[in-house]
C-alpha cells in the first residue's frame, strides 16, 4: 500500500500524476482520499493493480481551487492517511 500511495502521489510524467486515472480525477479538482487494500479481487482487478482501489473524493467547494492548483503548480490534494502511507514509503525505501 506504501508504494502504491508513491506511484500515485509521487511518481510524476512532466511533473503531473504518472497514472493516468489519477491524472484525470486530479485535474477535475478530486483529493486523493483512500488506497483500499484487495477493494477489487476481480480477475482483472487482481492484475492490473494487486486487487487495490483507489478512492477520489470531490468536495464541490473546493473543486476548482484543487483543479486549478494542480495544473498550476502541480501539487496533488491527498487524505492523510494517503500522506501518511507516503511518508512510510519515503522513510522505508531505498530508492
Amino acid at each position: 500500500m506504501r508504494l502504491c500511495a508513491w506511484y500515485l502521489y509521487g511518481e510524476k510524467h512532466r511533473g503531473y500524476a504518472l497514472n493516468p486515472v489519477a491524472n484525470f480525477h486530479l485535474q477535475n479538482g478530486s483529493v486523493l482520499w483512500r488506497i483500499n487494500w484487495m477493494g477489487d479481487t476481480s480477475p482483472r482487478g487482481i492484475g492490473a493493480s494487486c486487487g487495490m482501489m483507489v478512492n477520489y473524493r470531490y468536495f464541490l467547494e473546493d473543486t476548482a481551487t484543487n483543479s486549478a492548483a494542480y495544473l498550476a503548480t502541480k501539487h496533488i490534494k491527498a487524505s492523510e492517511q494517503v500522506l501518511a502511507l507516503v511518508s512510510q514509503f519515503q522513510q522505508n525505501s531505498k530508492l
